[in-house]
């Protein structure tokens, strides 16, 4: 029995751990991507052409008799679901990235679960409790979040890792990449807004339609028609459409079939067997494998500001996990004494 429980654990431990190289190497064949000249807009039409294609028949045949009947509202709200979370989020992704760099972006993730907890406040879908541990924590994570942030953006520090330039190099690179550090801030703190207001906005609709693989097809469907419309404008030319190397194919096909095909399974398997904050507990990982693979792979400079920012990002990030785990113990406990039958179904629904 004990054995069987630790290999259980092992497998989660194993595929979380997975999960987050996959992540990471989505951060690193992303900028590959763009450094080998692959269009912006192009990128995401291919990526989420290819989810679209691996998701949709397992929603059809997995979802036939939990999915309920669709109607106008439905769709509208798959529509704006798949504005925030396919294209404002992947569009804000890959203009940030264009302008950073991958651990760069990698840090500023580890800031959405503060993000989300302060868009849940405003629409009172969460409560601030200052009285207790919980609420405390949760408040105070979300604060030190946005401080590491702030650092991030503020301070670009010294660099980790010397590389020989001669003065007017490096003070041509110094400039050329403040400009950038600023606007790929911009962009990644848009990316994160869209994630958070995306996780948000979706809890509220999976109530009225639960078929999870099913919503996540016709959020890939919109998003798909949306990038293609400002493609229209923006892609016009048919050549930035060819795939003309084998370095353009696997950037695609890794997006598509890895990114978001293997971790959307990966991520609803861990979910279910781990919970979400056991899961959220490995996500300061993939920053670390960014960092090792974009200094590796892409020689990219790691500065102290980023580190030091990243520490605050992933210190509030554990905080606000704290108090989140702490208030479901509470409300289980509360549950418990009030009504044993209802925490019964409770705890299987989460398991």
């Amino acid at each position: 029995m004990a054995k069987g429980v630790v290999s259980e654990k092992m497998k989660l431990v194993v595929a979380l751990i997975t999960l987050q190289f996959c992540f990471a190497g989505f951060h690193i064949v992303s900028r590959v991507a763009l450094n080998i000249g692959v269009s912006k807009v192009v990128y995401p039409v291919y990526r989420n052409l290819l989810a679209l294609l691996l998701i949709g028949p397992f929603a059809y045949f997995l979802e036939k008799k939990e999915r309920p009947p669709l109607t106008i509202s439905l769709l509208v709200q798959f529509f704006l679901l798949a504005l925030i979370g396919i294209t404002a989020n992947q569009g804000f992704y890959l203009l940030g990235l264009y302008y950073a760099t991958p651990t760069f972006a990698s840090a500023m993730q580890n800031s959405v679960p503060a993000i989300t907890f302060i868009m849940a406040c405003a629409l009172r879908l969460e409560h601030i409790d200052l009285v207790r541990k919980h609420g405390v924590a949760k408040v105070l994570g979300t604060l030190v979040s946005i401080g590491g942030a702030t650092v991030i953006t503020l301070y670009r520090g010294f660099p980790m890792f010397h590389k020989s330039l001669n003065l007017h190099e490096e003070e041509q690179t110094e400039s050329n990449q403040s400009q950038n550090w600023t606007l790929g801030w911009l962009y990644l703190m848009g990316h994160c807004l869209s994630w958070a207001g995306w996780m948000v906005l979706q809890a509220p609709v999976l109530k009225k339609y639960p078929a999870k693989l099913t919503l996540t097809s016709f959020t890939c469907f919109f998003g798909l028609v949306q990038f293609l419309v400002i493609a229209l404008f923006v892609e016009t030319d048919l050549n930035n459409w060819i795939i003309g190397s084998w370095e353009e194919l696997f950037t695609i096909l890794y997006a598509g079939i890895i990114a978001s095909g293997l971790v959307v399974y990966l991520q609803t398997w861990c979910i279910y067997k781990g919970g979400p904050v056991f899961v959220a507990v490995f996500q300061p990982l993939q920053t670390l494998l960014v960092a090792a693979m974009a200094f590796l792979v892409l020689g990219d400079q790691l500065y102290s500001g980023s580190v030091l920012g990243a520490v605050f990002i992933m210190l509030g990030l554990y905080l606000v996990l704290w108090g989140k785990n702490q208030e479901r113990k509470q409300t289980l406990e509360e549950t418990s004494q009030q009504d044993p039958e209802s925490l019964t179904k409770q705890l299987l629904e989460e398991h």
